[in-house]
């Protein structure tokens, strides 16, 4: 990236954090904003900002959003806090994100019919993951039962990472089977991405909480410095992994997990530091998202591409949370709320960029345009509807009795991103 282009950047930064607070009494958010931009002024459009996501500066910042993300995300599900609200993000994860790979999968198959099943499924997989900050207020506004709340917030925590093994295994089936390398090949690279991963951030995770439980609470240790050892341990975690094989996104997953179970008590400082460090990076990834990725296949949109992220972002994943929730006793509207709320954001884009690339399958431009459009789609209506639609759904759960109802148990809420 060029110093003009850098300013220019910085300065478009600097204008939306001016109004910034205003902006969050309207429909539209950040990501949108900052997608909106990237099209203006990237290869798309004004031509102002010339710069792909394989860049190196671009690609690290993706992997440094991707990393901090996940490890971040995991950190703040608190698990044994979770037990105690098991039922519906259990229910969300365990029976819906099959379901919805499961249908994302075979309306591939029907859609595009050059794709091989391994190959649906791919996608499908990449685009499970649900980002709720597409839609802040969707878990975040108090006027929507805090058990509905947590429940998409955790979904949406835990979902990127418990997907990731699921898209690696996917991605050497796919690979194999149109004989990039042999069989063997890709069954020994899942087993190492996957294998490594997990092991290498457990060890990492847990040590480094321990550690930092240990000083810290010898007072041994600064804040800021409490902050950034976090931090490290998520980097050195992803660090470790691809060292020796393993997937370092799984290990960062894995070693937030970890790291919480070794050091909750410290955990709270990391949030707000997190927060912060980590917004700037996702909007500065959507950005570049609008600049190199989304603005070049403008012109590739067909009516397939069209239907499938229609589709996805309905249907695929409607009609698998209303399966997942029969037996819980709630209202329809809850369910239509639960299913509609499932934006696609950074976990897609991020591993769309990173996992088609590492086998490069023949049909990989196909999957990540049909990837950055139902995106583009997720990016725009659940960003408009999310503060419309909370209002209007916690106005009907406050006429319709909110005391007798199973949404209105209370549960202890964990911090949102």
């Amino acid at each position: 990236m060029e110093f003009r282009e850098l300013a220019f950047v910085a300065a478009f930064v600097l204008a939306y954090a001016l109004v910034s607070r205003r902006l969050e009494t309207t429909p539209v958010t950040g990501p949108m904003i900052f997608v909106g931009f990237g099209l203006l002024v990237g290869i798309g459009g004004l031509g102002i900002i010339d710069i792909g996501m394989d860049e190196g500066a671009v690609r690290t910042l993706a992997e440094a959003t991707l990393v901090l993300l996940l490890f971040t995300d995991a950190i703040r599900i608190d698990l044994r806090r979770l037990r105690r609200q098991i039922e519906l993000p259990s229910r969300l994860l365990g029976i819906g994100l099959p379901l919805t790979v499961v249908a994302g999968a075979a309306a591939a198959l029907l859609v595009f019919p050059d794709l091989g099943v391994w190959e649906a499924a791919l996608l499908a997989a990449i685009l499970s993951p649900t980002d709720a900050a597409l839609g802040q207020a969707v878990v975040s506004n108090p006027v929507v039962p805090s058990r509905v709340r947590q429940a998409l917030n955790v979904e949406s925590g835990l979902n990127d990472g418990v997907m990731l093994p699921v898209i690696t295994l996917l991605l050497a089936l796919a690979a194999a089977g149109i004989k990039l390398e042999t069989p063997g090949y890709w069954t020994e690279f899942a087993a190492k991405q996957i294998g490594y991963g997990v092991l290498v951030g457990a060890a990492a995770g847990y040590a480094g909480g321990f550690l930092i439980r240990e000083f810290a609470g010898r007072d041994w240790m600064d804040g800021a410095f409490r902050q950034l050892a976090t931090l490290a341990v998520g980097v050195g975690s992803f660090a470790l992994a691809e060292a020796v094989g393993g997937n370092g996104f799984v290990a960062a997953f894995v070693a937030g997990l970890a790291f919480g179970a070794a050091a909750r008590d410290y955990c709270a400082g990391v949030y707000d530091f997190a927060e912060d460090q980590g917004q700037l990076l996702a909007l500065l990834t959507f950005l570049f998202f609008g600049v190199g990725l989304a603005g070049p296949v403008l012109d590739d949109l067909t009516w397939r591409v069209a239907f499938y992220a229609a589709i996805s972002l309905t249907v695929v994943r409607m009609i698998p949370v209303a399966i997942s929730l029969i037996g819980a006793k709630l209202a329809t509207p809850t369910v239509a709320y639960l299913g509609w709320f499932g934006p696609r954001g950074l976990a897609s884009i991020l591993f769309g960029l990173f996992v088609l690339e590492e086998a490069a399958l023949p049909v990989a431009d196909e999957l990540f345009t049909v990837v950055i459009w139902t995106v583009l789609a997720s990016v725009a209506l659940h960003g408009v509807t999310s503060r419309w639609m909370s209002e209007r759904y916690g106005a009907w759960f406050e006429v319709h009795g909110r005391d007798s109802m199973r949404e209105a148990i209370s549960v202890e809420e964990m911090p949102t991103r």
